[in-house]
């Protein structure tokens, strides 16, 4: 800005990249320790230094200059096989690549916060310089500031995207600091900075104040945003399958509750599953309206059954879910918002809460194989507990074929169990998931990886007893966990489980479960057990955990037979895949079309700013075409500010317009109008400007009309750069002329 201190044109680089670090607070919430600090806070400065440098030089050349340093930066920092120690080499990209796989594959299983491993410093580091760039493009490139907001928010929206709890709220205050900071830190604001600050801080009391009065400050969803995730450690949450096996995979497994009283071991259940979508698995709905936990709760099975007390007390659990155990007759919390739904055998809140401790009595169905097997009548469950839809018909085939020798429901639920646990079974427990190749997941897992852990077990018999007739849903939650000495239990992360529950007539809900375990953690209720004895003696589950897939034998067929195993591919002509690349491949998309909307948005900007650069270069001159160069500069200023000029007006007509519309007044108006005056001379005296006159003129004109506001399209999308939108006012003395021909470099022709 003309008539500033030099030191100014540092404060809107500063400005950016305060912004971003201070909207990017939130991402505490979701990374452990401060490393990420260091790695966002470098790659930030690193995309504002090098946008600082360039942009008097080449403004175009600002973005991609800031994506090659990044590229620079990560390659240097997290590879070891970079040209030269910092270039991307093949090499390189492939190690980035499988780190940036690897990063996927931690959130799509973490829980938060996460650990800082360098697949998660490489996402930070490569997220926080790319908002960097797109903040300093609109900010400082563009001189479009309040447009920086959307990049602003896409910084704060990601750690609210992967943890939706509510967030402290000094990470509120500190995103909307950065977005006032954006504003305010420029050398044309300088006069209006205490003003504005006082504003920004009312603006954060008044948002926080009305968010608490409304009860909803935060960024946690209410119960019927289906498909989130957990929101604490140990959460089971929307997505229950996800946060299953983050708690699985955790280097050290963390407690979640001590439950006394527990007699007979049984599963926590911390929710139900009803719904299956192929190709999707089973999803988390919305439960039916429940009653209080405030009486006696309507029971959801019957016939015999032992009856227990217990006192669980809550070691770190936060959820939407309050796991029970069994079938709850009454349940003690202090917390009103809980109820109970005993259609599907849960209770729950409309938000994530943590109940510091409850007294729960149970039922524990306890019938025999013989009862079971007898069980007759209509299935007078919902309906939905049977639907097939979409199933592949190759997993009915299988179910059918698994149970073609069983004569009641019980019998057919069994052989399923004992297809996947039983003597000689082919499934192998792992939590690292074999991979298929048919196109369909559960049909690869049936017939060709046979290899995961509970969610795929208990998915694939969900969905088989269904398909032979037998309601079945899927329950998630804990086993019963290890003693620990004085009588009480202690179940951690490690215990989270899930298994299939069947329904019988008369009976109701009755648990299988069809994971191989070998570590004591199964619970196998008496009819499984006596079915197992009557039919040989109790077969152990043999599979142990294996660190990784291992090949399985075929499934044998009905009669013996035993199907041809299909041809191994021959490595020397399989291609060799890049680590990493399919969770590679959804980043670069993401960030191409980012890069590509940030070019479409910056572009006309930049193309303004090429105008005025040389428009002023040519009035700075002076000679012969500077009074043109800045009259056009003049008028195009006005244009992308609202007044555009009719080709009609003459010059003076032109500037007494300008002075109008844009309330020009005081040395504005009169620089104004002495650059008219000039530009009538040059074009009709042939007396040409001296060099570093007329430059002064058009910056003090811009700065006025500038002034008297700017919006955001004047900025991103300025009129004057649109295809048509200068149209060149002729002299008067030309108006008439049919064809006035192209005009010369200092020729009036065609200009006002």
């Amino acid at each position: 800005m003309p008539g500033s201190p030099a030191w100014t044109v540092v404060l809107a680089p500063l400005a950016s990249a305060v912004s971003v670090l201070l909207a990017g607070s939130a991402m505490g919430a979701v990374v452990q320790g401060l490393a990420w600090v260091g790695h966002a806070a470098v790659a930030t400065v690193l995309v504002v230094v090098v946008g600082a440098l360039l942009l008097p030089v080449r403004a175009w050349l600002v973005a991609p200059a800031q994506l090659s340093a990044l590229v620079l930066l990560v390659t240097a920092w997290f590879t070891g096989s970079g040209v030269l120690g910092f270039l991307p080499g093949p090499a390189a990209l492939g190690e980035l690549s499988a780190l940036l796989g690897g990063a996927g594959q931690q959130i799509d299983t973490g829980l938060p916060p996460v650990a800082a491993t360098p697949e998660i410093l490489l996402l930070v580091t490569l997220g926080f310089g790319t908002i960097a760039i797109a903040v300093f493009g609109l900010a400082v490139t563009v001189a479009a500031p309040a447009a920086a907001g959307v990049p602003l928010l896409v910084v704060f929206a990601v750690p609210t995207a992967l943890q939706p709890d509510l967030l402290p709220w000094w990470a509120l205050v500190a995103a909307a600091l950065g977005y006032g900071v954006v504003l305010l830190l420029r050398p044309d604001r300088l006069r209006q900075a205490p003003a504005g600050a006082a504003v920004v801080a009312v603006a954060v009391l008044g948002a926080l104040l009305a968010g608490l009065l409304a009860g909803q400050v935060g960024t946690s969803g209410r119960f019927d945003a289906a498909g989130g995730t957990g929101d604490a450690d140990g959460s089971i949450g929307l997505n229950p399958f996800t946060s299953l096996r983050g708690q699985l995979t955790r280097s050290e497994p963390r407690p979640l509750f001590r439950v006394q009283g527990l007699g007979q071991p049984t599963y926590l259940r911390a929710l139900t599953l009803q719904g299956y979508v192929p190709q999707e698995g089973w999803k988390a709905g919305r439960p039916l309206p429940g009653v209080p936990l405030t009486g006696p709760l309507p029971p959801s099975t019957s016939g015999p059954a032992a009856t227990q007390d217990v006192q669980v007390e809550n070691l770190g659990f936060r959820d939407y879910w309050l796991p029970v155990f069994g079938d709850p007759t009454r349940i003690g919390v202090t917390s009103p918002s809980w109820a109970y739904d005993a259609d599907g055998g849960i209770a729950y809140s409309e938000r994530p809460q943590s109940e510091d401790g409850w007294t729960q009595s149970m039922r524990l169905p306890e019938p025999t194989a013989e009862q079971l097997r007898a069980a007759s009548g209509p299935a007078t469950v919902d309906r939905a507990y049977l639907d097939t839809t979409g199933v592949d018909p190759r997993v009915t085939a299988i179910a059918e074929q698994v149970t073609a020798g069983a004569a009641n429901p019980f019998d057919r639920a069994m052989a399923l169990e004992n297809h996947f646990t039983g003597p000689g079974s082919p499934f192998t427990y792992s939590l690292a998931t074999a991979p298929g190749g048919d196109g369909d997941a559960l049909v690869d897992f049936l017939t060709r990886g046979r290899t995961g852990y509970c969610e795929q077990y208990a998915s694939a018999m969900g969905v088989m007893l269904r398909a032979v007739g037998i309601p079945a849903r899927v329950a998630v939650g804990f086993t019963a966990g290890d003693p620990d000495g004085s009588g009480a239990r202690t179940v951690t992360t490690e215990d989270a489980h899930a298994w299939v529950e069947a329904w019988f007539p008369g009976y109701g809900w009755m648990t299988f479960d069809p994971t191989p375990l070998a570590d004591g953690r199964t619970i196998d209720p008496t009819y499984v057990q006596q079915a197992r004895e009557e039919a040989g003696g109790t077969p152990a589950r043999e599979q142990a955990p294996q660190p990784e897939p291992t090949a399985a034998p075929p499934t044998p067929q009905a009669g013996g037979a035993t199907p041809e195993p299909p041809p191994a591919e021959d490595p020397a002509q399989a291609p060799a895949p890049l680590a990493g690349l399919g969770s590679f491949w959804p980043v670069l998309v993401a960030v191409l079309i980012a890069l590509a909307v940030a070019a479409v948005v910056l572009t006309p900007g930049l193309w303004r700013r090429r105008q005025y650069a040389q428009r002023s270069g040519l009035a700075r001159a002076g000679g012969d075409g500077a009074a043109t160069a800045a009259w056009d500069e003049v008028l195009a200023a006005s244009r992308d500010h609202g007044v555009p000029v009719p080709p009609g007006d003459t010059v003076r007509a032109a500037a007494d317009r300008i002075i109008d519309r844009h309330a020009l007044a005081g040395r504005p108006a009169e620089a104004l109008q002495e650059l008219a005056r000039r530009v009538e001379a040059s074009w009709y005296g042939g007396l040409l400007p001296e060099p570093g006159v007329l430059d002064g003129l058009v910056d003090e004109v811009r700065t006025a009309i500038a002034a008297g506001g700017s919006s955001l399209r004047a900025r991103v999308l300025p009129p004057s750069v649109v295809p048509e939108a200068v149209r060149r006012m002729r002299r008067p003395d030309e108006e008439t002329a049919a064809d006035p021909g192209p005009a010369r470099d200092g020729d009036p022709a065609d200009r006002v």
